[in-house]
């Protein structure tokens, strides 16, 4: 009878220990399942997490197409300012698709044309007639401008009123016109005719013309327009212009600047000097003028860029720029080939 207790205890135990084993063994595979599940998730977590990365340094990618009308000083600062501010505030997330027009008008409409299929996120549209194509080739793709000096004209606005709307603004080269005019009467009091120089295809060169007659003409000048369409005709209105003429002026003009030694070798040989609307043209064939740092004026723009990618600022209501500060500059080499003293507050053009 006791061994009988004894093994029917014996079997109790045994199958005691075999529902604690299988308990425990449930309890791991439970423990292990769990763990595998939390790591699996986690796993997923990271790769979430690494697509929203990837998606986050995509947003922050940007492409900026550039189109310059021509390479010459103004335009070229203006760039390079651009890209400068840019770069600076945007690093390496920025880049550039820089071209240039070589002066034709049409091949700013075939270069905005590509950025427009390449879906650029800005473009920037240097001078007068790159603005144009751009406002021509897209309304959707933010377009700054610089260089350009009346936009209301460029543009096509009746009573401009300092903001485009939609999706351009920019900043101006614009320096005081009755200014400049006032410099031909401070250099030159005794002289009688005023010659305006001017390329007719450059709409903001006829505006500049137009006004800076009004103020010559009160001072009591007699002015004569010469307008060349391109520089095919400038040698031949040029010489014109200085045959006639005892003082000219020239306005802020892409295509004079592009061509200032024609200018200046038939203008310095006859002795009339030329007073400019910007340093370049000024540094090449003039005796003064009232200019702006086209370098700053292109930092200013960048600055406008960097709000706009960036979302700061929305473009429709951002009104146009304007340099800042204006600087009375003379060239030293043709004052003094024509003998021409200019007063202390003149700084010299830099070589």
């Amino acid at each position: 009878m006791k061994k009988a207790v004894s093994l029917l205890t014996a079997a109790c135990l045994a199958v005691s220990l075999a529902a604690c084993g299988a308990t425990e063994t449930a309890s791991s595979s439970s423990a292990e399942s769990t763990s595998s599940a939390a790591e699996s998730t986690e796993a997923a977590s990271s790769e979430t997490s690494a697509a929203s990365e990837s998606t986050d340094a995509a947003a922050t990618s940007y492409t900026i197409g550039i189109c310059q009308l021509m390479q010459h000083d103004a335009l070229d600062a203006a760039t390079q300012g651009f890209k400068d501010a840019v770069t600076e505030a945007l690093g390496d997330s920025v880049t550039f698709d820089e071209q240039n027009a070589q002066g034709d008008s049409n091949t700013c409409s075939t270069i905005i044309n590509s950025f427009v299929s390449n879906d650029v996120d800005l473009i920037l549209a240097n001078a007068t007639a790159a603005l144009q194509a751009a406002q021509a080739g897209t309304n959707t793709i933010p377009v700054l401008g610089t260089s350009v000096t009346e936009y209301g004209v460029a543009l096509g606005i009746d009573d401009f009123s300092g903001t485009v709307g939609g999706n351009i603004s920019g900043t101006s080269d614009l320096a005081p016109l009755d200014q400049q005019a006032q410099m031909v009467k401070d250099l030159f009091p005794d002289a009688k005719t005023v010659g305006l120089l001017y390329c007719s295809a450059e709409a903001n060169s006829q505006y500049q013309v137009d006004t800076v007659r009004g103020y010559l003409e009160d001072m009591g000048y007699t002015c004569e327009d010469y307008a060349f369409s391109d520089s095919n005709d400038l040698a031949t209105v040029c010489t014109s212009a200085a045959g006639a003429s005892d003082v000219i002026y020239i306005p802020t003009d892409n295509t004079a600047a592009n061509n200032t030694e024609i200018i200046n070798n038939i203008c310095q040989p006859a002795g009339v000097p030329v007073v400019a609307g910007e340093e370049g043209i000024c540094k090449g064939c003039g005796v003064a003028t009232l200019s702006i740092s086209y370098y700053d004026l292109g930092v200013a723009t960048g600055k406008m860029a960097v709000k706009i990618l960036t979302g700061e600022s929305d473009i429709s209501t951002m009104p146009i720029e304007y340099a800042p500060e204006f600087t009375k500059e003379y060239n030293p080499t043709i004052c003094e080939a024509l003998g021409i003293t200019v007063p202390d507050d003149y700084v010299a053009i830099p070589e």
